[in-house]
């Protein structure tokens, strides 16, 4: 065993919190998984400056809550190279690295960010010419410098099938180069009690001298996905089901969840206890900047297991009040198809209930004599053949669909479920269904907090695989959830269920 793997192996034995880089840090939903179940964030890198302050106010601040200038300030990875990085956080650093994480963006990798791709460039294979799309090989280099023991990469699950090939396994290739031992699979964030339906690429790697193996959490929820998912895992997974294991041995095949696990965590229960806002209905809902930093009381229903969680999470408890809680102004027109509008129903149906009240006005005017309204005044303008998951109406008593980066930009894929609210989620409620605790902070307005957190690995889940990890590692590994978990004995020395 290498005298630096020695070294860290040891001092992580003996109770050390082991020390953490995130690499494309965001704003920290995978740090906190992390951080929870033991670690130490030595600190993260992040280009995007409001994610990179929001990644220092809940993990590199002072006494005063103000974050630390040398962690707020971005980080272009392409740029700062890994000695760089050490010697300006020399005095967190000084004994090495033991984990790294993170997630290199993912636009070229996906369906929808390839198609985009191609529409800007006109040339059906855009996407492999995007820069974007090389960005995992920084972090190789990070990985190469400092000899981390274990690490941990994510990404879409389209990641196996991009253009034409499995990038998740010549990633691999190039770690088993560097002295790793890998393994990937696909996690779906509902089966680990986040209230969302995200299906996400892990790769998870240990240094081959401690002669350990990568292995994934067991899931401990279960529901029914909805038609389409299976097909998409089955498109990503296309040339690993065609293929016999021995070819792909390193992946892990999603282990199913066990029979007697409760039910996915849903909307209300992750809503529920938070205020309505229905200024917008009596037009007390003006138009500009969301800012961040209002105050407003906790609504009147009592919190579900997992709302009180969010609202108690270790290091990151609620102020006794609640942040963030902001939405987008809109307009009539839409606000009058989400009262309308029945849970699970998407653009399509919106569209031609759209269509209905618009004759049914038309009509009206035309018997009274009045003028006849604006079209656009009622009929949204996309095609509703080009975008059938541009909206939808969430139904209280599933998980959410997926939350995406997209979100700065437009929330109508998540209407909230209940009718008299008739509006477009919170960046609250967007924390929520990404289980992001109440006490985190978010930096800059409106629009960057919905992008942080589209762009996030949800904290639940990071947690689960943080534990998995350093029980493997035999890292001292924190219980934070008590009332949230049971620990069950098997082959090592825990293994922790989200049992909401």
């Amino acid at each position: 065993m290498g005298a630096r793997i020695k070294d860290k192996w040891e001092r992580i034995q003996l109770g050390e919190p082991p020390r953490l880089l995130d690499l494309f840090s965001g704003c920290g939903g995978m740090a906190l998984g992390f951080v929870t179940a033991g670690c130490f964030s030595i600190g993260g890198i992040e280009i995007d400056k409001d994610a990179s302050r929001s990644y220092a106010l809940n993990f590199h601040h002072h006494k005063d809550g103000e974050p630390d200038e040398l962690q707020a300030n971005p980080k272009d990875i392409l740029r700062v190279k890994p000695s760089e990085f050490l010697d300006d956080l020399r005095w967190r650093t000084e004994r090495g690295v033991d984990i790294i994480v993170g997630g290199p963006p993912c636009p070229a990798f996906t369906r929808v960010g390839r198609a985009k791709l191609r529409e800007v460039a006109k040339d059906p294979v855009a996407f492999k010419n995007d820069p974007r799309a090389r960005l995992y090989v920084p972090y190789l280099e990070y990985v190469d410098e400092l000899k981390p023991l274990a690490l941990v990469m994510e990404n879409v699950p389209d990641i196996l099938n991009w253009g034409g090939h499995n990038l998740g396994d010549e990633i691999c290739e190039s770690l088993e180069q560097l002295g790793y031992k890998c393994a990937y699979t696909l996690l779906n964030a509902a089966n680990y009690g986040v209230p969302q339906l995200r299906e996400r690429f892990f790769l998870v790697a240990i240094h081959e001298k401690l002669g350990l193996k990568p292995s994934f959490p067991e899931p401990t929820r279960r529901g029914n996905f909805p038609p389409g998912y299976e097909g998409s895992r089955k498109v990503a997974l296309k040339h690993i089901l065609h293929t016999s294991e021995t070819q792909h041995s390193r992946f892990r095949a999603p282990a199913a969840p066990p029979l007697n696990a409760r039910p996915w965590v849903t909307v209300e229960e992750a809503l529920a206890d938070l205020p309505p806002l229905e200024d917008h209905i009596h037009g007390l809902d003006r138009r500009g900047t969301r800012r961040l930093n209002g105050k407003l009381p906790y609504g009147d229903n009592p919190p579900s297991a997992y709302a009180r969680l969010m609202k108690e999470w270790p290091d990151f408890p609620s102020a006794g009040y609640l942040r963030d809680h902001v939405t987008r102004c809109l307009t009539q027109r839409d606000y009058r198809l989400f009262k309308r509008m029945k849970p699970g129903d998407d653009y399509p149906k919106a569209h031609a209930l759209a269509e209905k009240l618009y004759e049914q006005q038309v009509e009206k005017c035309r018997k009274s004599g009045q003028p006849l309204p604006r079209r656009a005044d009622y009929v949204p303008p996309y095609d509703p053949k080009k975008f059938p998951n541009k909206w939808r109406k969430m139904a209280k008593d599933e998980p959410a669909r997926t939350l995406m980066a997209h979100l700065g930009k437009d929330t109508y894929s998540h209407i909230h479920y209940e009718s008299s609210q008739q509006r477009v989620i919170s960046v609250r409620e967007a924390a929520r269904l990404q289980s992001f605790p109440d006490g985190f902070r978010f930096s800059g307005t409106m629009n960057p907090a919905f992008r942080q957190i589209g762009n996030s690995v949800p904290p639940l889940l990071a947690w689960a695989i943080a534990h998995e990890l350093l029980a493997t590692l035999g890292a001292r590994v924190a219980h934070p959830f008590p009332d949230y978990v049971e620990s069950l004995q098997s082959g090592k020395d825990s293994v922790v269920r989200v049992v909401a």
